[in-house]
């Protein structure tokens, strides 16, 4: 049994499915409409009544998880929690309400997960495909070919913040709508040419904003599938008749959606205008879909994260050989250490995978502070099916590598975290360290102990001596691991 729950900016969702013969099989979904993205107030933090209604939500879907007995759960937030400044707090509570780590991830690994998501439920599947998603907080764009994405955009606008600042108090007029399509347009403008020359076969939308207006459309026998402009005009003139959200009265338009309607509506007809959208078909994939299927692509030995470090890679020119050679002894290391340390578990070793492929990426730019331009990149370049806390851990391993050690500036992580990125960054230094002279020759039989701030390194009789460059490096090390509040100790067989 696998899982997947999305904290949209506009609705929770989850979808648990069973996984049969390697197929995915769908066996339960949740929604709730929470309207997260209203509960931020004008300095961008959560009010506590919205975090309560959030988390009341999520203790629900935590006690289906437990009941069911999901073997691998994901969790991710979108839009809003990246955007609200107090999410840390929050999120520790989602965690605990739903008993599992929440991952924050960025617009362009929303918009890659959606189109995985819409690309397993679309016939035709092969034909170049344009997918629109219209969230809460924000709308992604996405152009590809079978499950692969080539073109993708995430922008800062949603139903929800739309209707807000365009709609507020529920009052719904023709210069209000005016007001949300030109807003939409002038979002859309810088992408709208870039998507056009590359082109597609078939657009297919797949937001509850969309269903929503494909089924009042059906309704009002504008259309038998799908949507087209003109039937969302014809809808749209409806809206500003009625000229209140309290008085919408649209055949299949839900209670709880009308409230952020019309801001969706906006956003959906300019740019469906804007890209020349003849027809826009619906799919029922989206996010929580995609999610089931990476999951599944991990488990079969199809990470995308594996090809989007060998694509990095191959992309900076990057020694492989030498990435080989850091990763194995960092991944030593960390065996003999990780009871010490308390590192146990596979996160550590993918992170400590993940740094040692990509830590020389800073090579291609400058050998000068190579290290602090790996780490901008990592950090800042959009990286396929990692979270942003993922690849921030990964900014800090390889933009402190080497050279003397700056703040890590991580006191917004948990406490758990505060402790662990040091002493994973100790390691991983050292690993980098001792393959300074990219020799394929095999270290020496060194063993490695680790108790609380202290990591103690005994070498073979004379070998230090033997290596007086190595020797030297160490013992700078001493000076700089301090920093970490990593005590390093050297010493010699007898």
């Amino acid at each position: 049994m696998i899982a997947a729950v999305d904290l949209g900016s506009n609705s929770f969702h989850m979808v648990v499915a069973r996984l049969q013969h390697g197929q995915i099989v769908i066996v339960d979904r949740l929604r709730e409409m929470v309207r997260l993205a209203s509960g931020l107030d004008k300095r961008a933090m959560l009010t506590e009544a919205s975090q309560e209604a959030a988390l009341a939500c999520l203790r629900r879907f935590g006690e289906r998880l437990r009941e069911m007995h999901a073997d691998r759960v994901r969790v991710v937030g979108t839009n809003t929690l990246r955007k609200a400044r107090n999410s840390r707090f929050f999120l520790n509570a989602a965690e605990e309400a739903l008993e599992h780590p929440v991952e924050i991830i960025s617009g362009m690994e929303e918009a890659r997960l959606i189109y995985l998501g819409v690309a397993h439920h679309t016939p035709g599947r092969g034909m170049s495909t344009l997918v629109i998603d219209i969230g809460g907080g924000s709308t992604e764009l996405i152009i590809g070919d079978s499950e692969e994405p080539k073109y993708l955009e995430s922008l800062f606008m949603g139903c929800v913040g739309w209707s807000s600042r365009h709609f507020s108090n529920g009052k719904i007029n023709r210069k209000r709508f005016a007001r949300a399509r030109l807003a939409a347009r002038l979002e859309l403008q810088p992408v709208v040419e870039r998507f056009r020359s590359i082109g597609w076969r078939q657009a297919i939308g797949s937001s509850g904003t969309i269903r929503v207006a494909e089924r009042i459309a059906r309704s009002m026998d504008l259309v038998d599938a799908g949507l087209t402009v003109e039937a969302m005009e014809t809808i749209i003139d409806r809206m500003i008749e009625a000229g209140s959200v309290r008085d919408l009265n649209l055949p299949g338009l839900t209670e709880q959606r009308a409230p952020v309607f019309a801001g969706g509506m906006a956003i959906l007809v300019e740019t469906m205008s804007a890209l020349g959208i003849e027809r826009l078909h619906i799919s029922d994939g989206a996010l929580r879909e995609g999610l089931l299927y990476d999951m599944l692509g991990r488990l079969q030995h199809e990470d995308a994260r594996d090809r989007t470090i060998r694509a990095m890679q191959g992309r900076y020119n990057v020694d492989t050989e030498q990435a080989d050679r850091v990763e194995q002894t960092a991944l030593h290391l960390l065996r003999e250490v990780r009871k010490g340390w308390n590192l146990k578990g596979g996160l550590y070793r993918r992170y400590l995978h993940w740094a040692s492929q990509l830590h020389e990426v800073g090579l291609d730019i400058a050998h000068a502070k190579y290290h602090e331009h790996g780490g901008y990149l990592v950090e800042n370049a959009y990286l396929p099916g990692f979270a942003s806390f993922d690849q921030r851990v990964l900014a800090i391993l390889i933009g402190h590598h080497r050279r003397k050690i700056d703040d890590l500036c991580i006191d917004d992580v948990s406490d758990e975290w505060q402790a662990r990125i040091p002493r994973l960054l100790a390691l991983f230094r050292l690993s980098v360290l001792f393959n300074r002279s990219r020799s394929s020759v095999a270290l020496p039989d060194i063993e490695f102990k680790a108790a609380k701030s202290r990591l103690t390194l005994q070498f073979p009789r004379h070998w230090l001596a033997e290596n007086p460059l190595t020797k030297a490096d160490l013992e700078q090390e001493i000076e700089w691991l301090r920093v970490l509040d990593v005590r390093l100790l050297l010493k010699s067989a007898d």
